[in-house]
């Protein structure tokens, strides 16, 4: 990886490359890239874990709504997963489907779009391809075959992992951070006055006002990727999973060095240049962003809950089994465990949010949360 960021600086215009090009190459080049090896990522055995793998209750409970959207307000019969990793969650929510909605499981189609290459194939060893599940490698494959996709759309940590740009206020003057190499042939950031307007546009339009000192992070690469998403998109229900701020919070203090980071073998790495390809590499996404630029589509905000209040609402505690087992290995103390995990004060699910949005669709919420 070493080299071919080298080769990919020294080819470049004045021999730097933008953040965005850097993630891009360490993250998704297509034999080198983080996401793209035939490497475990997620779990014990890989660098990060996320809400889907603590246990199965997670895709239990989106069952379980998804059930009634289908069934209670008539949403098309088709659950569409972008980034679906390992297919655990995909497993949970078909197989709760499957031994609790048998109704709504015969009616279903599970459509998983995902461009690693090993994950396809995790997500091959375990779901039934071909037959309730329809994989993709990219969203413009998804298209081809559902020109306007209509039903419900759902992910967890998919805007987190996108390239971002990378800026700087200095001086009272705003840079972009780029990467090249110092005189020992090493990565290295640099500073160069900002030149692209869209990221001025994307200031702009946020009103969000940097201070000296202050990075930021200017998501271009998902504003791309949410235009492509629009025309795919006809009578839905989206559901989106991740952590993040709204625009307020980004100009909070705390937030004054932004939000880059790595993450390699459960560690907090800080300086996003280190174990280049062998990292994962995340930032918080915009909120405000998402939700202003799906209402200009057509995708109306529904709420944003933070992801216990959303469990809470959404009756995980439906799922707490009695319990008098005194083997705590047991599938009802693990599944109890989780779910004391997700909901305590403190747990992961404090910084994380459920974003829910509809397009063409008139929801009866209460219905939903609250109905049988």
């Amino acid at each position: 990886m070493q080299r071919i960021l080298k080769e990919l600086i020294k080819s470049s215009p004045n021999n730097e490359i933008t953040y965005e090009q850097y993630m891009n190459t360490v993250l998704y080049h297509k034999e080198k890239g983080y996401y793209m090896k035939n490497e475990e990522k997620v779990g014990k055995k890989g660098d990060f874990i996320t809400t889907s793998n603590i246990s199965d209750v997670f895709g239990k409970l989106f069952a379980s709504i998804f059930h009634k959207l289908i069934m209670l307000e008539k949403i098309a019969p088709f659950i569409c997963e972008i980034g679906g990793g390992n297919g655990r969650f995909a497993r949970a929510v078909l197989d709760e489907l499957h031994n609790t909605y048998s109704d709504t499981y015969q009616k279903i189609t599970y459509i998983m779009v995902e461009t690693s290459p090993y994950h396809r194939r995790l997500q091959q060893e375990l779901l039934p391809i071909g037959k309730k599940v329809i994989q993709f490698q990219s969203l413009d494959e998804a298209k081809k075959n559902f020109p306007i996709f209509n039903g419900i759309l759902f992910s967890n940590e998919l805007f987190d992992a996108f390239p971002v740009r990378v800026i700087e206020k200095k001086d009272d003057s705003i840079y972009e951070v780029k990467i090249t190499l110092n005189k020992d042939d090493q990565l290295c950031e640099i500073l160069e006055p900002l030149a692209d307007k869209r990221i001025m546009h994307y200031l702009d339009c946020t009103k969000i006002a940097l201070v000296n000192g202050q990075r930021f992070e200017a998501p271009l690469s998902m504003l791309t990727y949410l235009d492509e998403l629009n025309d795919f998109l006809g009578n839905v229900v989206a559901f989106t999973v991740d952590y993040g701020y709204t625009n307020e919070e980004w100009m909070e203090p705390a937030r004054r060095k932004g939000s880059l980071r790595g993450y390699y073998k459960h560690h907090l790495i800080n300086n996003p240049l280190e174990y280049p390809g062998s990292m994962d590499l995340t930032t918080h996404i915009h909120f405000d962003t998402l939700i202003s630029n799906g209402t200009k589509y057509g995708l109306e905000f529904v709420k944003k809950l933070r992801q216990d209040e959303f469990l809470l609402a959404a009756g995980i505690l439906t799922f707490l089994q009695d319990n008098f087992d005194s083997n705590p290995f047991s599938e009802k103390s693990k599944q109890n465990r989780a779910i004391r995990s997700l909901i305590m004060d403190g747990g992961m699910s404090t910084t994380f949010h459920v974003l829910i949005q509809q397009k063409n669709s008139k929801i009866n919420w209460d219905h939903v949360f609250h109905g049988k």
